[in-house]
């Protein structure tokens, strides 16, 4: 018996494999590779080159493999470019999951791990946003993520799926150094290419109503966050019950300015930032609660700032030096 996770290459799909390693469980990685790579898959793992918009070879797989649960990470992560391609964004998200759960209807797989996002929430009103935070996301990414909650639940409801899933926030950080973050939007990679490049990070507005004017973000190691969807499957192997979602959150949260000053320290290259004005629609801050993931997921903040930083800039290095 296995568990299949989609998108397995990718920077936190291979993390999430890893994981489950750790724990002796058995993984097979579906993967298109679009955004993923193969050299992210551990050594040993089964791996198989397809698109969740392939139902036969998801059945086949399933069968193959003894497939007992799913969690699913494949996917158009982009929240800004899917602005310009919902249509793109719409199928890979919503009838790649579709697609991957009538596979798993028709080969009687019946526990599956989703992974979502803060996206769903759009630019929430509260200072702490939690599971209950009304849902008003603001791009076709976090549409087709929502939409996938309730294709779960709906689908749960009709067959008695057994589901859960997980809302990220910023997830950084590197549990190895084989694997980094090649993400060409995320604040991690643009920051490390610009080091790298001699160019000077830039920061989008120091005006907004924070402790240095600076958004403040929720940051997450992805070492911790694969370990969340462990506890997840196990849970859901057990037949324990679980929520429908959780937040993955730290309930405090970290500034850009922050991040920037300890990326100055941890890399030895010491910068004073660009900074540029708003961008349109950025809250001050978006920091969520992570008290139902703490009491169902074991989840916890098991990594500094520090730690984060530090662990993204030598996967980052070892990849350049590669």
């Amino acid at each position: 018996m296995s568990w299949l996770v989609t998108g397995g290459a990718g920077y936190i799909g291979s993390h999430v494999v890893r994981a489950f390693a750790e724990q002796g469980i058995d993984t097979v990685v579906v993967d298109d590779l679009s955004s993923g790579r193969h050299s992210f898959v551990p050594a040993g793992t089964p791996f198989v080159r397809g698109t969740i918009l392939d139902g036969a070879q998801l059945e086949e797989t399933m069968k193959r493999y003894e497939v007992s649960g799913v969690v699913h990470l494949a996917g158009f992560k982009y929240a800004g470019v899917s602005v310009t391609r919902p249509l793109h964004t719409y199928q890979q998200n919503v009838t790649g999951t579709v697609t991957l759960l009538a596979a798993m209807e028709a080969t009687g797989v019946e526990r599956i791990v989703f992974s979502s996002s803060a996206a769903v929430y759009g630019t929430p009103d509260v200072d702490l946003v939690t599971e209950q935070t009304e849902q008003h996301p603001e791009s076709p990414y976090g549409e087709s993520k929502l939409i996938g909650e309730w294709l779960l639940a709906d689908q749960a409801k009709a067959t008695g799926l057994r589901h859960t899933s997980l809302r990220y926030f910023n997830v950084v950080g590197s549990g190895t150094t084989e694997v980094y973050d090649p993400s060409p939007h995320n604040l991690f990679p643009l920051v490390f290419d610009a080091l790298l490049e001699g160019r000077t990070p830039r920061i989008n507005g120091d005006d907004y109503p924070t402790p240095d004017g600076t958004c403040v973000r929720d940051y997450l190691h992805v070492a911790d966050l694969a370990a969340a969807h462990v506890v997840a499957a196990r849970r859901l192997d057990a037949g324990e019950p679980l929520e429908p979602v959780y937040n993955l959150g730290s309930g405090d949260g970290v500034s850009v300015g922050e991040i920037m000053r300890a990326m100055a320290d941890v890399t030895g290259i010491h910068f004073t930032p660009e900074v540029g004005p708003r961008r349109p629609g950025d809250p001050a801050r978006i920091v969520a609660s992570g008290e139902l993931a703490a009491r169902d997921l074991d989840w916890r903040m098991r990594h500094s700032l520090a730690d984060m930083v530090a662990s993204a800039w030598e996967a980052r290095r070892a990849a350049s030096e590669a």
